[in-house]
């Protein structure tokens, strides 16, 4: 019985998947073009159906949108185009036009009765619960639409989901049951804790060297520059108190106490006065920069620097990888003066030899050989594991929120979640830096209330959607197949 329950809790990944399902609907307003460049103004065809340019950069502009806003305005067209976001935009148009094609052969259609009703029935084109002209005449200017192309669209989007309603099937009882058992089983489980510490490694130089050579190239030095370094400080810099205070009652704001609490002029005043004299230094640094750019001046040492090494700021560190062998920075701030660094010889990164990764070999050695000893550990511990040689649970189920004896909450909720999306009645689980291996002893059904009898019927409905669906685009694939006329829609 144990095994037979167990086996159906796979159900439980349907379960949690669909759960996690949100839509995003896009903004009025598009963001992001794109130039695809297009045969007859057209980019691809699929089936009967021709796709234009037009529609392919208006899907794009809303995916660009919606990506943008996740991204609080950060997006640009490089980003876009690392994330795919045109193959996306192209992927969910063939789709589309699959469906279309399928809708078309099987006489599904759409009236303008519709059309129209489903147009007055968008909350965001009424104004006290009534359709508004106004509202959507001003929605079609900003997406710079004539009527006739939005409704167009609206057409499409009746007809497809017209014939995606044809999969909705009612759930069968034996369905419900099945999922129900995975949903509602409960577990009495006989389990032990392992962790690095119920384990000791023996450490020498040979199986050091050992695991060193199998994977030595990812042990390198850091990419090296030598730059000349000229100082420009701020510390002789003359300030009037009359400075100070314009420049604080402008700048006050940034000076806070550790709980966000405004500073009083006296209270900041060093702060204040640091700030200033390096704001006033700024211009002897740049007659520092030009001198030392045309030769008149030396710098004020030189340095052999690791990339990212504290001296200098991330700032600079972005600016001189970007730069070659002596180009000279404009001066910027490190501290409480300013440098202008020029890069005199760049050492690329090589592999370290065994002494000089030694260190850093062993720290990964010895995690590797606890992993590998912990594991050998539960594998023994699994033969024989018991509810005499073991701590043994109450009752749990997914909806345990209780901490599992040596698991913390996070741990415990990890572990529940692996165990009931597992179909083994004894197993080894991993959650974090542990080891739990289980043997489950005892199951029984929880009672369900109506509520949850509901979401039940709801998340069988879905999946079986979700089945269909996918087994449909797969058959239309094959129906109607893709010509692309340019490159770079599809991966």
């Amino acid at each position: 019985m144990i095994s037979w329950m167990q086996k159906h809790n796979k159900y439980l990944v349907w379960t949690i998947w669909v759960a996690t399902i949100a839509f995003i609907g896009a903004g009025f307003v598009g963001w992001g073009s794109y130039d695809f460049g297009a045969k007859a103004g057209n980019v691809a065809k699929v089936g009967s159906i021709e796709i234009p340019q037009t529609k392919l950069n208006s899907v794009y502009s809303d995916i660009y949108g919606q990506v943008n806003a996740k991204m609080q305005g950060q997006l640009d067209d490089k980003k876009a185009k690392e994330m795919g976001l045109v193959q996306q935009a192209f992927s969910r148009i063939n789709t589309q036009a699959k469906l279309l094609n399928f809708a078309k052969d099987a006489g599904i259609i759409v009236s303008d009765a519709e059309i129209a009703k489903t147009l007055e029935s968008i909350p965001s084109f009424q104004k006290d619960g009534m359709f508004n002209k106004e509202i959507y005449t001003g929605f079609l200017n900003a997406r710079r639409m004539k009527a006739r192309e939005f409704e167009a669209q609206l057409k499409e989007e009746l007809t497809i989901t017209k014939t995606l309603a044809l999969l909705q099937v009612d759930p069968l009882p034996l369905e419900i049951d099945t999922i129900a058992a995975a949903m509602n089983v409960a577990d009495k489980i006989a389990y032990k804790v392992l962790s690095s510490s119920d384990v000791n490694v023996s450490v020498d130089e040979s199986k050091l060297k050992t695991f060193w050579e199998s994977q030595k190239e990812k042990f390198m030095t850091a990419k090296m520059y030598e730059l000349a370094l000229l100082w420009t400080k701020s510390d002789a810099t003359a300030v009037s108190d009359e400075e100070i205070k314009t420049f604080y009652n402008t700048n006050s704001f940034n000076y806070t106490d550790a709980e966000g609490k405004q500073l009083s002029l006296e209270d900041a005043k060093e702060k204040v006065t640091a700030d200033l004299k390096v704001k006033k230094t700024k211009k002897a640094a740049q007659k520092d920069y030009i001198a030392f750019k045309k030769g008149k001046t030396e710098s004020t040492e030189t340095r052999t620097l690791g990339l990212n090494d504290a001296v200098l700021t991330k700032e600079i560190w972005d600016e001189i990888q970007q730069k070659n062998l002596n180009d000279i920075l404009k001066p910027k701030v490190v501290g409480d003066k300013y440098a202008t660094v020029k890069i005199v010889s760049i050492t690329e990164p090589r592999v370290k030899t065994f002494e000089e990764a030694k260190e850093e070999v062993s720290r990964l050695y010895t995690v590797h050989a606890k992993k590998e000893a912990l594991l050998k550990l539960a594998d023994s511990t699994l033969k024989n594991i018991s509810a005499d040689n073991a701590d043994v649970s109450d009752f749990v189920s997914l909806q345990t929120r209780d901490n599992l004896k040596s698991l913390n909450l996070q741990e415990s909720l990890q572990f529940l979640q692996k165990l009931f999306t597992s179909t083994k009645e004894k197993g080894i689980i991993s959650v974090l830096d542990k080891v739990i291996v289980y043997n489950i002893i005892e199951q029984k059904f929880l009672p369900m209330d109506k509520n949850e009898s509901d979401l039940l019927k709801g998340t069988v409905n879905q999946v079986k959607q979700n089945i269909f669906e996918a087994n449909l685009i797969k058959a239309l694939d094959k129906k109607y197949p893709t010509e692309v006329y340019m490159e770079g829609l599809t991966n």
